[in-house]
């Protein structure tokens, strides 16, 4: 374990199973050393399956989940909370593993909500239209629960919600509170959009938002940092199972597909040839797949454009050969020229990263339907801002500070920037990005948080530390009233999607996406209609139909791929493995109120 907490292999030991040439092809090769990859992973070994390689391209196992050490805290830049505790995974294997205590003593948590000129909404005000917005929260996801429609042309959460305020501040007489009421919705809505993971509320469908299962038992934080349980997973694991700083740059599938053997005159007839084989039939327009929901059907030739490197094409080739010439399923070509063969590959790359590469990282590429459903769904960015401080300045008392931000323009909704040229040069993000940061919170009596999302957060990225830091300073002089609020001796901002491995923060589901879209990206990919075990499988939490953006989902999806490899051939007999501790097995399918 490395000093932030995560399971990390030394570079040595990277170095010298990268230059290692003794084994180049195994059952099952995992790309991505997340929740998803993990679970597979230790899933397979619990069953005595250890011919497996995980290919992880940062030099750290863990993915989104991530602590460091800030003063005497740890903190988490990825993954915050576990997410309930009945039927959650997650929270079995903490207790497992000793990782939390079944005695909780919550902390006193009180929130106090300010405007831009420093005063305090009264506390009594704050609690009403918190529980009105969650009132309007829990109508909208009965659309989805109870299958009846919305009024016509509303389409978003963000759309619906706003009628619900709307309807709300008419029955509110003085404009002045009626204008205080309509800034506390405002927050609520800033702050929906982190929990949710987008832009704005009015990009998130309505029909769609209760298909996410809510565990229950609240938000669950791990003493020693949600990374500490990397631990219990990787212990499983042989080291040089793992090979870290090794991205993956193609996944060579074999598939088998039929073409019509002499157009409309024979389409009775069809002959069956590899899918690579299938490039040099200039002029056949005829390449349609078997009729089995097993193969694909449409497959645009997904090799490396003109822009490829002459190295790249090289590898490409060679990994091509290989897979003609392989009785493997699978080739992988990673960045570093390795190239290795499977018999089946569980990919667990992030949403953020399949839209941005899934047209080219599978050879031949994937099916129409996966690469729509793929950009379909919504893989929002949200980032969190830490400032640490010498001493404590806000009162002892307070948890939370809600930012009451006054909208520039009404019409813009959740204070989005104009449509005018001002966003489209950035100038509008620049001058006003600031204000999606919706509260502070403490984590301790000298450590704040405070959360952004969407493009502002996008815009945050580009910004340095130095520059964050002093406009959070001027943030919190202002609506504390107190021009002595001191700078952080230390701030520290996650930027998710700059990085190259995740490219965001966590799935949602768009305006015109459902839940269709994440089980046809879960859908595994066959070589042949009469393939027993998939080639390519797919596992992560945009995989996860119910728990999509959570860790468990992620877990549960990885152990789902790994246990479907495990299943004897035997027709209809797929039994999901459980070990005696994990409760999710028989919780799972329970309504909980």
């Amino acid at each position: 374990m490395s000093e932030d907490g995560t399971a990390t292999t030394s570079t040595d030991q990277t170095a010298e199973t990268m230059s290692s040439k003794e084994k180049r092809k195994h059952k099952v090769i995992i790309v991505g050393a997340g929740m998803a990859g993990l679970s597979s992973a230790n899933h397979l070994a619990k069953n005595g399956c250890t011919d497996f390689l995980i290919l992880e391209g940062r030099n750290r196992v863990g993915g989104r989940i991530v602590s460091i050490d800030m003063g005497s805290q740890k903190i988490e830049l990825g993954a915050n909370w576990i997410h309930g505790v009945l039927g959650n995974p997650m929270f079995e294997l903490a207790m497992q593993h000793g990782l939390i205590s079944i005695i909780n003593i919550p902390k006193p948590h009180k929130v106090v909500a300010a405007t831009e000129d420093g005063k305090q909404v009264p506390f009594q005000i704050l609690q009403e239209i918190y529980e009105a917005y969650v009132c309007f929260l829990r109508r909208c996801e009965e659309y989805f629960l109870c299958q009846y429609l919305p009024p016509p042309d509303i389409h978003s959460v963000g759309e619906h919600i706003n009628l619900e305020v709307e309807l709300y501040l008419d029955g509110v007489d003085c404009a002045k509170e009626k204008h205080l009421r309509k800034l506390i919705f405002d927050c609520l809505l800033k702050r929906e959009t982190c929990i949710t993971g987008c832009h704005s509320m009015d990009e998130i469908d309505l029909l769609e938002l209760g298909s996410y299962t809510e565990l229950q038992g609240g938000n669950i934080v791990l003493p020693s940092g949600y990374s500490s349980i990397l631990k219990p997973l990787c212990d499983n694991l042989p080291n040089e199972n793992i090979v870290l700083s090794c991205p993956v740059r193609r996944i060579h599938w074999k598939r088998k597909a039929t073409r019509r053997a002499g157009g409309a005159a024979a389409a009775g007839a069809t002959a069956t040839i590899l899918e690579e084989d299938e490039e040099e039939e200039e002029g056949d327009d005829g390449n349609e797949s078997d009729d089995s929901d097993r193969t694909v059907t449409e497959v645009p030739v997904g090799a490396g454009g003109a822009e490829s490197t002459q190295e790249e094409r090289r590898a490409g080739e060679e990994a091509a050969r290989r897979i003609k010439s392989s009785t493997a399923n699978v080739v992988v070509e990673c960045e570093n020229g390795a190239i290795y063969e499977a018999d089946h590959v569980i990919c667990t790359l992030p949403l953020g990263v399949l839209k941005e590469q899934a047209e080219t990282l599978f050879v031949p590429a994937l099916p129409q339907y996966k690469v729509e459903s793929i950009d379909s769904l919504l893989f929002g960015t949200v980032d969190k801002i830490f400032l640490e401080y010498d001493r404590p300045f806000l009162n002892a008392t307070i948890s939370e500070i809600m930012l009451l931000w006054e909208q520039q323009q009404e019409e813009d909704g959740e204070g989005q920037e104009p449509t005018d040229g001002r966003a489209r040069d950035g100038q509008w993000l620049k001058d006003n990005w600031y204000k999606k940061i919706y509260s502070f919170s403490k984590v301790s009596d000298t450590l704040l948080l405070g959360w952004i999302s969407g493009r502002e957060a996008e815009y945050m990225e580009t910004l340095s530390h130095e520059i964050v830091a002093e406009r959070c300073t001027d943030i919190l002089r202002q609506f504390l009233k107190d021009p002595f609020v001191p700078k952080p001796k230390r701030c520290v901002c996650t930027s998710w999607r700059k990085q190259p491995f995740s490219r965001g923060s966590y799935t949602a589901i768009a305006v015109g996406a459902s839940q269709d879209d994440i089980d046809n990206i879960a859908h595994p990919l066959y070589s042949n209609p009469h393939q027993s075990k998939p080639s390519v499988m797919f596992a992560g939490e945009h995989t996860h139909a119910n728990f999509y953006s959570t860790v468990h989902g992620a877990y549960l999806s990885g152990r789902t791929a790994a246990q479907i490899l495990l299943t004897p051939d035997s027709p209809q007999e797929i039994v999901m493995e459980s070990d005696s501790s994990d409760l999710s097995s028989w919780i799972q399918g329970i309504a909980l109120d």
